[in-house]
């Protein structure tokens, strides 16, 4: 490890430890190590252009986030959440469980736990403390904890950065991410039914069955959006990219044309927005393909590879002290930059120990996920604290809980591989 190497780490750290956007800390801390290693700048403008324009997987990026935001714009949402409230909402902790089946159906959609946490989320937890029965922590704390199945099931913006610098098949990254992503459900309605009897939360005034038909017609429509996209990818009818934009104009026809919910001017304004968020993970992907390049030429992961393979670690060994280094990471960094810096040291050790890259990204995205929500600085408590204005402390006080069940089971999808590997070995897959 060269001493130039050594100072673009330590100015990387230096930026991030004070403050600096993460993206802008990574692009300065690369130029660091380029003009201390006496290299033209302007490779960094090369590596970055390359990088980003050879990657027709990265079109899905912007194209999830325009249809996370017209799905939560339009009455969409509005009517996932009928939907929702008809089925589970007459069980104690209803509007909990409620909050739960929502983020699960809202995930096939958006691919993102911020949009799910900022639109459909910030309504229920409306709904939640004006009906009384709720305290805001506990509100905010669920709703954060459920936010971070959206990028588990399919589609997942995480899974896509994963594959582009993993080079794993995006599709069968997808489908390993139904079954976690409907475990993460599980537990965590669980924990809200075990929650609600302790604490003895007053039972919703249920929807009479016979709206339920009436309900789930009027949210088929919006139904049918992760039913369309996992045809079309496993179906062979589109590359994952290609599905991206079915999302997006489905979402855009279903706001504008079918629900009438969506003016000239909503629409200008959702384009704007997405084009900022895409801008945003464009400047970190772009910062992270730099990085990438130097850690590549410092020949780091070969060397790591090298170096574990030469102490025969045991595969479940080395993945229990990633993720446990992956968690720690996440109290501090956000789920984009771990994926895009962090993870592609340890693929090539991965490679030589055996393990599944499939299995490797998902328990890594879902690492990610649970680091959203892990304080001090997990990014979807100061999502839901900035659009419900409920003091942060409450949030992390009621956190903890929520927190124990997904590390479980994470710890269930690192010990049983299968959970993950199931279904993509049903649909052909042989890694």
């Amino acid at each position: 490890m060269s001493f130039q190497f050594l100072l673009c780490l330590g100015t990387l750290f230096l930026l991030a430890g004070i403050g600096a956007p993460i993206a802008y800390a990574i692009l300065v801390s690369a130029l660091v190590y380029l003009f201390a290693a006496g290299q033209d700048i302007g490779l960094a403008g090369k590596v970055l252009m390359d990088g980003l324009y050879s990657s027709f997987v990265l079109l899905a990026v912007p194209l999830f986030i325009v249809a996370a935001n017209i799905m939560n714009a339009g009455t969409i949402s509005d009517r996932l959440l009928q939907f929702c409230i008809a089925l589970v909402g007459r069980f104690r902790g209803g509007l909990g469980h409620v909050n739960i089946v929502a983020s699960l159906i809202f995930s096939g959609m958006s691919g993102s736990a911020v949009a799910d946490a900022a639109g459909i989320g910030k309504i229920i937890i409306e709904m939640m403390t004006k009906s009384g029965h709720y305290t805001r922590g506990y509100a905010a704390a669920i709703t954060a904890a459920s936010a971070t199945i959206g990028p588990i099931i399919p589609p997942s913006i995480p899974m896509v950065l994963y594959a582009l610098v993993s080079n794993t098949s995006i599709g069968y990254l997808f489908l390993g991410g139904i079954v976690p992503g409907l475990m993460m459900g599980a537990v965590l309605m669980g924990l809200n039914i075990w929650l609600s009897h302790r604490r003895n939360f007053a039972l919703e005034p249920a929807v009479p069955l016979v709206e339920l038909p009436r309900l789930t017609v009027n949210a088929f429509p919006a139904l049918l959006m992760p039913a369309i996209l996992l045809y079309g990818i496993y179906g062979g009818v589109t590359t994952p990219t290609e599905a991206a934009a079915v999302a997006a104009f489905y979402a855009l026809v279903l706001a504008a044309l079918f629900y009438r919910a969506l003016s000239l001017r909503k629409l200008y304004e959702i384009l704007v927005e997405s084009a900022r968020s895409s801008a945003a993970v464009g400047i970190v992907i772009g910062g992270a393909l730099i990085l990438n390049y130097i850690v590549a030429s410092e020949n780091i992961p070969t060397l790591m590879a090298a170096q574990l393979v030469g102490l025969d670690v045991h595969p479940l060994a080395f993945l229990i002290t990633v993720n446990i280094l992956l968690l720690l990471l996440g109290c501090v960094l956000d789920a984009t930059t771990i994926i895009l810096v962090i993870i592609p040291l340890f693929i090539p050790t991965c490679r030589e120990l055996g393990i599944d890259l499939v299995h490797f990204g998902v328990v890594a995205v879902v690492n990610c996920m649970i680091g959203l929500i892990t304080p001090p600085y997990g990014i979807l408590l100061f999502v839901i604290n900035a659009v419900t204005r409920i003091p942060l402390n409450e949030i992390i006080r009621e956190i903890w809980p929520f927190l124990g069940v997904l590390l479980a089971a994470l710890a269930a999808l690192i010990l049983f591989p299968g959970l993950v590997l199931w279904l993509p070995r049903a649909f052909g897959y042989v890694g």
